[in-house]
């Protein structure tokens, strides 16, 4: 994985594909702040199973990602070490609406999911800029950013059409800073498909999860639910040094779901 001595942030790290990643990251002795919004005791445990993973220093600090104070602060908690090596935005959110029911999405539904899905992967990577060219001038290679959008970005389906909006837009941002951070900062997303995680769960309840993961399955070509696991090794790719030609990039991981299209 190549991450030894990685100065890592990670926004919404407290569980599922936020942990899982702070999981892999931590077995290579990498140096991570895992940001929380609301979950401090699923945060703290993450941190401590990083801890025993390896890692070199866990860092656990609350922030809501919209708001650019918070920004700032999940950042700073990275400042003694002078530098950042991967910025993860992970921290995301969605209203579950069936496309169909345009009632069902309020402005406000709107400002918020774009706030936390779209705007607060923009602020991280302001607030986090001079640490990642500290980073990139420290290694001799470019520092990494890795959003986590969805296939529902690219294909307008997923949760609601105010959650597809926002990681559409993600997408495009990626290219934008893909653009402008370059050469010493590269940028790059990964669009996941379904993924096994209790974020189905909190949406649909368990009943409607299982559903959910049951028709994927089903349908898919290579007939298997992604799990956190698998993403995040595909993120870590991306936040580490086998990835450093690579900028600008949308890579999809959905078992073969964009084939049916």
């Amino acid at each position: 994985m190549a991450s030894d001595g990685l100065c890592v942030v990670i926004t919404g790290a407290a569980s599922g594909l936020g942990a899982a990643t702070a999981a892999i990251l931590a077995k290579d002795g990498a140096r991570i702040v895992i940001n929380y919004s609301s979950s401090q005791k699923e945060a703290e445990a993450t941190a401590e199973l990083c801890r025993d993973a390896g890692a070199t220093e866990v860092i656990v600090v609350q922030g809501d990602v919209s708001k650019d104070d918070d920004c700032r602060n999940i950042v700073a908690a990275a400042q003694h070490w002078g530098r950042i090596d991967a910025l993860i935005n992970n921290a995301g959110m969605t209203k579950h609406v069936p496309h169909h029911d345009l009632d069902g999405l309020s402005a406000e539904d709107f400002q918020r999911i774009y706030a936390v899905n779209t705007i607060g992967p923009y602020q991280m990577v302001r607030a986090a800029r001079t640490l990642l060219e500290a980073g990139a001038k420290a290694s001799g290679r470019a520092s990494a950013v890795v959003n986590v959008s969805s296939m529902a970005g690219i294909t307008g389906g997923g949760s609601s059409v105010a959650y597809a909006a926002s990681k559409g837009a993600l997408n495009s941002m990626t290219l934008s800073l893909g653009r402008a951070l370059a050469p010493l900062i590269r940028v790059n997303t990964v669009c996941p498909g379904y993924i096994d995680t209790p974020w189905f769960t909190k949406g649909r309840g368990a009943e409607g999860a299982a559903k959910v993961r049951d028709a994927v399955i089903a349908r898919v070509p290579l007939k298997v639910a992604s799990t956190a696991e698998d993403v995040a090794a595909l993120i870590c790719f991306l936040a580490t040094p086998p990835s450093s030609n690579m900028t600008g990039e949308l890579v999809r991981m959905d078992a073969g779901m964009h084939l049916l299209a």
